[in-house]
């Protein structure tokens, strides 16, 4: 009978954990001035070239300001930015886990990243979350 209490107790443990790991992370940041690659878990997006099919998303059309602007109206929060590069937070509203979004201009286009810091799958919520900022432009 305490096991069944137990289980629930271990796991519930286990993410408070998660989600206090993926608050210290970082944005990956550019590497060879591109967007960094997804890891090989299933939590992540991106549109830059060589991206698995799996996990790839069209890059954005838009300017800086409404980039930002979509960002901050979907609930991101803009941590870095130069003139070709614009990084942003977003944290789930349970548990509090932070992913990272990315993005990269490129032309006309802005390359996009988006990865969860900790765990193995996102179900979902890195593409839809480029979905809702696709909206958002």
């Amino acid at each position: 009978m305490r096991l069944l209490f137990l289980i629930p107790a271990i796991i519930m443990a286990g993410m408070i954990i998660l989600s206090l790991l993926s608050q210290r992370g970082a944005p990956r940041g550019l590497v060879d001035g591109r967007l960094a690659p997804l890891p090989d878990k299933p939590n992540g997006v991106g549109s830059e070239a060589g991206t698995d099919d799996g996990k790839r998303v069209d890059p954005l059309r838009t300017d800086k300001p409404g980039l930002k602007a979509a960002v901050t109206k979907t609930g991101g929060t803009i941590t870095s930015e130069t003139d070709d590069y614009l990084s942003a937070t977003y944290t789930s509203r349970l548990m509090r886990f932070v992913d990272d979004v990315e993005f990269r201009r490129d032309g006309d286009l802005w390359q996009v990243r988006s990865a969860s810091r900790v765990g193995h799958s996102d179900m979902g919520a890195n593409r839809k979350r480029v979905a809702a900022i696709r909206d958002a432009l």
